[in-house]
């Protein structure tokens, strides 16, 4: 299965990202991107890729530790910017980045010891994709529009371990779909997963 550990920001700061990003459409050249919808919102701190299922007991051990061992924060959508020469447009965060920066870091290194490849390390920027592009895409005007973005700031409280499905109907435009495998609440206060349905 196709996975990856991830924040959830909540409903009140999603509505205020479609806000924007209602905004963000009407300007030129929109339908170039391929705009993300809210069940893609998300800040990613660890991609694995492909698991296997015999490694998933041993792995949600490890995320539930670091869960337990990283108290929650705040955080806040801020800002943006593009990766990729605009195949990637994203929002920024700000708040307790380097919490934020540690618990992506434990993440990744929860997946290496319970036996996950994770490839090469690299330094975490904070940012949830809103728009993709398979060809390169002047995002100068989306990234200044973002620039004076802010959402609301909200607690960070909880770890979630999500399945990505990728699309198969071969329909253009056709989003994956994202499955919670597993939550686990931040702080010393944590008692084990929740149920992710």
């Amino acid at each position: 299965m196709r996975l990856f550990v991830a924040l959830q920001p909540p409903q009140d700061v999603t509505d205020e990202l479609a806000r924007e990003v209602a905004e963000l459409k009407r300007l030129p050249w929109a339908d170039a991107l391929r705009w993300t919808g809210r069940p893609g919102w998300h800040f990613t701190l660890a991609f694995y890729g492909e698991v296997d299922e015999e490694v998933l007991p041993e792995l949600s051990v490890r995320l539930e530790s670091v869960a337990r061992r990283t108290p929650s924060f705040p955080l806040a959508l801020r800002g943006g910017g593009q990766f990729g020469h605009g195949r990637a447009l994203w929002a920024g965060a700000e708040g307790d980045l380097p919490t934020l920066g540690l618990l992506a870091d434990r993440s990744e290194a929860a997946a290496r010891k319970a036996g996950v490849s994770m490839g090469e390390h690299r330094r975490y920027k904070a940012h949830l994709t809103v728009a993709r592009s398979r060809d390169a895409v002047d995002t100068r005007p989306y990234v200044e529009n973002l620039r004076d973005f802010r959402s609301s700031t909200w607690t960070v409280d909880e770890l979630v371990l999500v399945r990505s499905n990728l699309p198969r109907s071969g329909v253009p435009g056709e989003q994956p779909r994202y499955e919670p495998v597993a939550r686990w609440p931040l702080g010393p206060a944590g008692h084990g997963p929740a149920d992710g349905s």
